[in-house]
């Protein structure tokens, strides 16, 4: 009888460990081979599952590495379809059951559309990547993979364009929220972050001394997060519990840059595509994205483009 389970626990980002489904060994044994180059044994192990069990979310979200793999090592044409037969299965799995109803489809589709839009872009074909990637992102707006979507159109798309209007309904801190217009004349970065991340709290070092080098010529930070429906552990928690939670970790860890605003909204993150945390969004004083950049950014890089803005004339 084959096994279908590896782990009873998912280690989430900053090393927490919650119950979770576990990941699937063929999800496993494909990833271990695709990260070795040996593209020929994930393929083998992919037989061998779906001979035994059939088509399974679990087999569509081992296949969508294969792309990434392909996409990885240049090999565009394979990767370009690979994702296209990771789709043609998730949306035929689709028929009978909803996107988010467990966790390896979303997996398996957002991979699939992030290829195949990468595929395109690397092959010279960006404008039709934008295009898959804006209709991709109103299918499937109100699922869990908008935001990984909205992403990779942004790293495309958002820099030198007007930044997406931020929600302010809701606050972290008693900091009171000014919306992005309230804020012209003065360049804003964007620290998007999350109460389980590590490299958050790692990046808010950063933030800090971009604080104190810049923000007495007019810098302003602003520092967006979310509700992931759990605290501590992995517990799940209503969205109030986990909103004292999300105060409580930034009173904490991010002592360093308070006194700024935090709204607290999965909107703002699905607008920004931020599937990947932190994320960080400079913006100009006239409200025009000048850097998108998912994932950790240096001082020195960070530095050189505020400095950049902050020495236009007129700024």
């Amino acid at each position: 009888m084959l096994v279908r389970w590896l782990f009873g626990l998912l280690i989430l980002p900053g090393g927490i460990c919650v119950a979770a489904e576990p990941v699937p060994v063929i999800v496993y044994q494909v990833r271990m081979a695709v990260q070795a180059g040996d593209f020929n044994l994930a393929r083998q192990d992919l037989k061998q599952f779906r001979a035994a069990r059939g088509v399974t979310p679990a087999y569509v979200e081992a296949l969508s590495w294969v792309a990434r793999g392909e996409l990885a090592a240049k090999k565009y044409a394979a990767a370009e379809e690979t994702a296209g037969e990771v789709r043609t299965i998730a949306l035929e799995q689709l028929k009978r059951r909803k996107l988010d109803a467990d966790a390896n489809l979303p997996m398996a589709m957002g991979a699939s559309i992030e290829v195949q839009a990468q595929t395109a872009v690397a092959q010279g074909r960006r404008d039709q990547a934008v295009t898959f990637l804006r209709a991709e992102a109103a299918r499937w707006h109100d699922t869990s993979i908008r935001a990984r979507i909205q992403k990779n159109l942004n790293l495309l798309t958002l820099e030198g364009k007007p930044a997406p209007a931020l929600d302010v309904s809701h606050a972290v801190t008693d900091i009171k929220l000014r919306n992005l217009e309230q804020h012209r004349g003065h360049p804003v970065l964007m620290f998007f972050w999350a109460h389980w991340c590590s490299d958050c709290k790692n990046e808010s070092a950063v933030i800090q001394k971009l604080q104190q080098t810049y923000g007495k010529r007019g810098l302003e930070v602003v520092a967006p997060t979310q509700h992931y429906g759990y605290v501590a552990g992995g517990q799940d928690a209503p969205a109030d519990v986990e909103t004292r939670y999300i105060k409580a970790v930034f009173a904490q860890y991010y002592a360093g840059i308070g006194g700024v605003e935090v709204p607290l909204s999965e909107e703002n993150f699905g607008r920004y595509g931020v599937s990947t945390t932190p994320t960080l969004v400079l913006v100009d004083g006239a409200g025009v994205v000048r850097l998108y950049n998912p994932g950790n950014v240096s001082y020195e890089k960070l530095a050189e483009k505020v400095e950049a803005l902050l020495s236009k004339p007129g700024k």
